[in-house]
């Protein structure tokens, strides 16, 4: 009878941490709230290697997406885009839905929802974790509301090169704080150095990989094929006129380093020309002898005219569709990637290609002096 009441009891236990899988050491959630798709993956980066410097679970937050028409932010599931399944490999992980169905039903009930933050947002002395937009609709996406704020100043992310992560668990233990939800995410922009080399664990979808693979197969001819980034935007012209101010800008250390190490960036490196366009593309071609076509991915304008009309040997392609996604995974798998310095669009996929052993490089990097072979191209 003792023996049947333990199978019981153990059976029952098992039942419930199946449902409800509580990790002791606690979980970190946060908003990717700053920028479009290449500065969260940035930040996803970031808080990851922060999870694992302080050894708590981490959340996979939804991306934060802008539609055109549209005024609030949608919120997409990370497994839209990406496997969950590689992460594991480096790091506990569990899709933000997952989590809100079972763990924060019994370790963060709405009365224990504290929103953490630097330093108090805005005039109300509080962290605002939900002022404005895409804040609001993200922390809406699952009815968080917060009860209160936690400042954790002068704590910082940067868990390689002190003791911080140390000070993390000391001064929020599990126990005591089994969830840290953070106001915007615990990374720095853009992403730090020691933690580029976790996008190896960054795996597309199922559904993205087979889009870029078909339309590999179905859209370019057989050959070599060359992918560029070309980053024209309003938005983006306005913000290369920074250029002469800004030593470090954007993603520019990928380039130029994180202390502009190899020079302050300059402006044709954010905004090359067209001529540096071609010439740079030239340049590549020499390293092949099969290219059939050049896969062009932009923000704004393709240039598949003007693209088609110097290089008319060559098919210029576009995807019909707009798909960043796509568009990434596409320049991922080309046999060459020219991308530009700036842009975190440009820096995914140079990650992604660096942890494949592709390679890639970058227009008008690094600087040519005039009169060199490359300004004769």
């Amino acid at each position: 009878m003792k023996k049947l009441l333990w199978i019981i009891i153990l059976v029952s236990s098992l039942i419930f941490t199946a449902g409800v899988n509580i990790h002791e050491n606690g979980y970190i959630l946060y908003c990717p709230c700053m920028g479009r798709f290449g500065n969260q993956a940035d930040h996803f980066l970031g808080a990851l290697g922060f999870a694992k410097g302080i050894n708590r679970t981490l959340v996979l937050p939804h991306w934060v997406e802008y539609r055109f028409g549209e005024i609030k932010s949608i919120q997409v599931p990370f497994d839209i885009y990406f496997e969950v399944e590689p992460l594991l490999e480096y790091h506990d992980v569990v899709l933000m839905e997952d989590f809100m169905q079972n763990e924060a039903k019994e370790i963060w009930p709405p009365e224990k929802r504290i929103s953490f933050c630097y330093v108090a947002r805005g005039e109300s002395g509080s962290c605002n974790a939900k002022e404005g937009n895409p804040f609001g609709p993200f922390w809406d996406t699952f009815e968080i509301d917060f009860v209160s704020s936690e400042f954790y100043e002068p704590l910082h992310y940067d868990v390689y090169h002190s003791k911080v992560a140390e000070q993390w668990r000391e001064k929020y233990p599990p126990s005591k704080w089994p969830v840290l939800a953070f106001a915007g995410a615990p990374a720095s922009f853009p992403v730090q150095k020691e933690n580029k080399g976790l996008h190896k664990y960054l795996k597309w979808s199922a559904t993205i990989d087979h889009l870029a693979n078909n339309f590999i197969r179905e859209s370019l001819p057989r050959g070599s094929f060359i992918g560029i980034h070309l980053r024209n935007g309003v938005d983006w012209v306005r913000a290369c006129e920074h250029v002469p101010r800004s030593p470090v800008l954007f993603s520019s250390p990928q380039c130029f380093g994180y202390r502009a190490e190899y020079g302050p960036v300059t402006k044709e490196a954010c905004f090359p020309t067209k001529d540096i366009i071609y010439k740079h593309i030239r340049r590549v071609m020499r390293g092949f002898s099969d290219v059939k076509s050049i896969y062009v991915a932009s923000d704004n304008h393709h240039m598949l005219e003007e693209l088609q009309e110097t290089f008319k040997q060559l098919q210029i392609i576009r995807y019909p569709e707009n798909n960043p996604h796509v568009d990434l995974a596409i320049l991922g798998r080309s046999n060459h990637f020219i991308g530009n310095c700036v842009s975190s669009f440009s820096a995914f996929v140079k990650r992604e290609r660096d942890a494949s052993g592709f390679p890639s490089s970058f227009w008008a990097f690094p600087p040519e002096k005039k009169g060199s072979v490359y300004d004769e191209l």
